[in-house]
């Protein structure tokens, strides 16, 4: 998926010469892609490869999307990124894209991206491999910020200790408040993201970065 005629041009003519390879289908934006995958499952590939900056819509938008159509049909998305985007790699990295890698990467490198992913593995570009650490870290604070927004700031301060390990007298210690409070705290946790006990409240809050 790209918004440029001849990006995709070259894409499907270098796809025609790889053996092990077919290109079910392609699209200008992210709106045209995900009605063809919608109205024809047949379409659904083993990897979608994206260029998420010219695909009409917002990374999250499309990667939740493509999420919900994987539930049925299995499918795994590679981002094309451009140099200095940063803050789209965070967005996808984040909502659980499984490789990204540059759009001027070489042809060979691209098609080993491609096998890797719909191998089941992850793959970054150098240039993203680089940066890692850094994304790696907006990503927790981006999943710290937007994770679970029904509970309170500070029932989320507490979730976030329950996936580090700690019984509720350390939390209570950390964060300066009676056990009565934090056990009164955790009760609401419970309640509002449905768990019965404490390991299923840190399963969902582990699955959705915290506690790192």
């Amino acid at each position: 998926m790209d918004k440029y005629p001849a990006f995709r041009a070259g894409i499907r003519v270098g796809m025609e010469s790889v053996p092990d390879m077919d290109l079910t289908g392609e699209a200008p934006t992210g709106e045209q892609a995900l009605r063809a995958l919608e109205d024809d499952p047949r379409l659904r590939p083993d990897v979608v490869l994206a260029d998420l900056q010219s695909s009409g819509m917002t990374e999250s938008a499309f990667l939740r999307a493509t999420g919900e159509l994987s539930v049925s049909s299995p499918m795994r998305l590679l981002v094309l990124s451009g140099e200095g985007t940063d803050d789209s790699v965070i967005t996808a990295m984040s909502a659980g894209a499984h490789g990204v890698i540059g759009k001027t990467a070489p042809w060979d490198e691209l098609m080993r991206a491609i096998r890797l992913v719909a191998a089941g593995g992850a793959v970054f570009g150098p240039v993203v491999a680089a940066r890692m650490p850094v994304y790696f870290s907006a990503v927790r604070e981006v999943c710290g910020q937007s994770a679970f927004p029904e509970l309170t700031a500070r029932e989320r301060e507490v979730l976030d200790l329950l996936a580090r390990g700690h019984g509720n007298r350390e939390i209570a210690r950390r964060l300066v408040l009676s056990e009565k409070t934090v056990r009164n705290h955790v009760t609401h946790i419970f309640a509002k993201l449905q768990v019965h006990d404490r390991a299923m409240a840190v399963a969902r809050a582990r699955s959705a970065g915290m506690g790192q």
